[in-house]
């Protein structure tokens, strides 16, 4: 073995430049050596029908046996490439490329790797039975034992790992790397899996990315599903589609459901803080108790049993407004609002408490709702006594309008009654005119 590779490396230096030469014909016994065409046999029956081909090297038994014009082989291992006819082939192995007819371009390396390739072109396969049923797919690249080794007719799948996408036969555009990555995959496409185990039992669902040990293991038949990290997406079963786990397992029966970590505490998002949407139609985003992200629908198809509020928000007219600081505030930044242990006091429903059934925090959005039908109270109060200082007003204005008519004719009245008086007085005085004169009396004492 040691002086083979020196012996082959020192044909390849003395190759002349590789111009086109049409060989002579073998002569018979079978080819034993080196022979016209740049071609090389060793071992019973190897190159045994060689007519044109050219640039072939077999070593073993059997090996590029039937192979008449294909050019550019390389054989080493009982029976590889034993019915080719194809070229650049390259097969080291038993039994590797046994089967390949007019295949082109294929690489196999290990017992029975690409065994049944026929036609199949461009095709890489390193590892024990790695593609061994591979019969026409193309573009094909398996490293590891029993990677890719039912695929027939798949193409432009890339395993690498022991039984890296074992069971697939005619899925396309898959990628498995690590042991039993996609191992159970059979007819889906374009999945890609990193890690072991990763989309272990994913049979048909397509378009799914694992990225992680264990990663969407029990996903089978769902598709479009991402998950990153050890155990990511595990628990999204059968037929769960458009998930996207980030260090979370997942919850069964997920649908269009984003879910990142699991044990952690705190959250630093960048690009947030000190920007805006620009749009008018941006609203708040809140989170509940689970941690799920979302915000408050507002609209009535959303909503049942509904009631004025009536007396319920007089409830927070007992609420104790106060100023405080966060412990955990280095800062000392002052803050405003409401304890809500004190909150709870009045109105359980206006706290909510966090996992382990503790009180947690104020909903301010209902408080902000009751203040809302508080200030409606009051400004229909204010409106009731608007109306009636106007009703009052009006009243008051028609008084006084009566008055002034009463007074202009108490006026009219009165000019009247002076009219009278002088006109009485004129007859008065005629009157007194018109007596006669008394008489006279001559006291002639």
């Amino acid at each position: 073995a040691f002086l083979l590779i020196p012996l082959l490396l020192a044909c390849f230096v003395l190759l002349p430049s590789a111009q086109a030469v049409t060989p002579e014909l073998l002569p018979a016994p079978p080819p034993d050596g080196n022979y016209p065409g740049f071609n090389t046999a060793e071992g019973g029956s190897a190159l045994l029908s060689l007519t044109t081909g050219t640039f072939n090297s077999a070593f073993g038994a059997f090996t590029l046996k039937a192979d008449t014009t294909g050019s550019f082989n390389t054989a080493l291992g009982a029976q590889a490439l034993l019915h080719n006819n194809g070229s650049s082939n390259t097969a080291v192995g038993v039994n590797a490329l046994v089967s390949n007819i007019t295949g082109i371009q294929n690489t196999a390396v290990g017992q029975a790797a690409l065994a049944n390739n026929t036609t199949g072109n461009a095709s890489t396969a390193i590892g024990f039975r790695a593609l061994y049923s591979n019969t026409i797919g193309v573009a094909n690249t398996a490293i590891g034992n029993l990677a890719l080794e039912v695929n027939t007719s798949g193409e432009l799948n890339t395993a690498i790992g022991f039984a890296s996408l074992a069971s697939i036969t005619t899925g396309k555009q898959n990628t498995g790397t690590g042991v039993r990555a996609l191992a159970s995959n059979r007819t889906g496409i374009a999945n890609t899996a990193i890690g072991y185990n990763a989309l272990w039992r994913n049979t048909i669902g397509r378009l799914n990315t694992a990225i992680g040990d264990s990663a969407l293991e029990f996903n089978t038949t769902g598709s479009g599903n991402i998950a990153l990290g050890v155990s990511a997406g595990e628990q999204v079963d059968t037929g769960s589609s458009n998930n996207i786990d980030i260090g979370n397992f997942g919850v069964f029966g997920d649908f269009s459901t984003i879910r990142i970590g699991s044990v952690q505490t705190r959250t630093f998002i960048a690009g947030i803080r000190g920007r805006t949407t620009g749009l008018a139609n941006a609203v708040p985003v809140l989170i509940d108790s689970a941690g799920q992200l979302g915000t408050i629908s507002s609209s009535r198809r959303f909503k049942k049993e509904i009631q004025p509020m009536d007396k319920t928000s007089e409830a927070i007219l007992a609420l104790k407004p106060v100023t405080f600081h966060y412990k955990s505030d280095k800062s000392g930044t002052p803050q405003f609002g409401l304890i809500a242990e004190d909150v709870a006091e009045l109105n359980p429903d206006l706290v909510v408490r966090d996992d382990k059934g503790e009180i947690y925090t104020v909903r301010y959005d209902a408080v902000n709702a009751m203040l809302l039908n508080e200030f409606l109270k009051e400004h229909r109060k204010v409106e009731q006594q608007n109306g009636k200082l106007e009703s009052q007003a009006r009243k008051i204005q028609e008084q006084e309008t009566t008055i002034t008519q009463l007074k202009k004719e108490m006026e009219t009245v009165i000019a009247r009654l002076k009219e009278q008086d002088s006109k009485i007085q004129k007859v008065s005085d005629q009157i007194e005119l018109s007596k006669p004169a008394p008489p006279m009396v001559v006291n002639n004492q």
